[in-house]
């Protein structure tokens, strides 16, 4: 997974579909990866889901998985976050 995410963003649906994994499963091991990362000098970056209708950025958002639905609009339809692997500039 974390070599999935150090070539490119991907999103959970693209890392379950390639490591045969249930979506579900996926946000325990990108915590899992986050807390391991930081030994390696590196950082898991999650570029936040942004809503389709109204444009809300859900850029504070801590947690891996995808927001049910906006907080501004109401609506449920979310584009899903992405995740890739930084390195930590000194």
């Amino acid at each position: 997974m974390i070599e999935l995410l150090g070539d490119a963003a991907a999103s959970a649906r693209d890392i379950s579909q390639a490591l045969s994994i249930q979506e579900k499963d996926i946000y325990g091991h990108l915590t899992h990866i986050d807390r391991s990362l930081d030994a390696k000098g590196k950082k898991l970056a999650i570029l936040p889901a942004r809503c389709l209708s109204c444009g809300f950025v859900f850029n504070t958002r801590k947690r891996f998985a995808r927001p049910g639905r906006c907080p501004v609009c109401k609506q449920s339809h979310i584009e899903v976050p992405m995740y890739r692997i930084d390195k930590i500039r000194c």
